[in-house]
């Protein structure tokens, strides 16, 4: 059975984006670029919601053709375009650079890759994981928390039918006064 992560930057409020959207806030120091890539690294399988794979596939396809990219950026990018990803809409049409698109249920065709055999998978967007989330599909967390206040935006956690106890794996403060925490649920 894979294992499912759900992982990303928020602020201290708990927003992934702030008003409109906003994610000039997030940006990450190189260490904790590098740690999202060594994640990208060890995950076989990313899988997004509409909005997340709109925003990641607007910019990683070239991003290791930008002329400011950093060696860490280039190695991101060309990890990102060529790993296997599943998109979930009802509105897109098209998806390239080796991904596929489920326009069906998404929990039940998370739950299906996640009975087969294989590496771990991450999801990220805010609405495809909340699916996940209330179907008790997640079994990792990671956050970095970026000690900022939006105020509102997209939220990073779903409202839930029930609570998830959690067992805290690591802590650790990156620059700028982030603060990555993982957490495993516990079943």
């Amino acid at each position: 059975m894979r294992k499912l992560i759900y992982g990303m930057n928020l602020s201290l409020d708990g927003y992934i984006a702030g008003p409109g959207d906003d994610i000039g806030w997030s940006v990450p120091s190189d260490e904790l670029f590098q740690f999202w890539s060594d994640q990208l690294r060890a995950t076989e399988l990313s899988l997004y919601g509409r909005r997340l794979w709109q925003t990641m596939s607007s910019y990683w396809p070239t991003g290791d053709q930008q002329p400011d990219a950093t060696p860490a950026q280039i190695e991101f990018a060309r990890r990102w375009r060529d790993m296997a990803k599943v998109v979930f809409s009802s509105t897109v049409d098209k998806v390239d650079w080796n991904t596929r698109l489920v326009t069906g249920d998404a929990v039940a065709e998370i739950t299906r890759l996640k009975a087969e055999d294989g590496g771990p998978m991450d999801i990220g967007g805010a609405t495809l994981a909340g699916a996940a989330m209330r179907a008790g599909l997640i079994d990792e967390y990671v956050l970095a928390t970026a000690p900022v206040l939006v105020g509102g935006g997209t939220p990073f956690f779903a409202a839930l039918d029930n609570w998830v106890n959690l067992n805290l794996v690591e802590t650790r403060t990156l620059p700028g006064g982030v603060i990555l925490t993982r957490y495993e649920t516990r079943r």
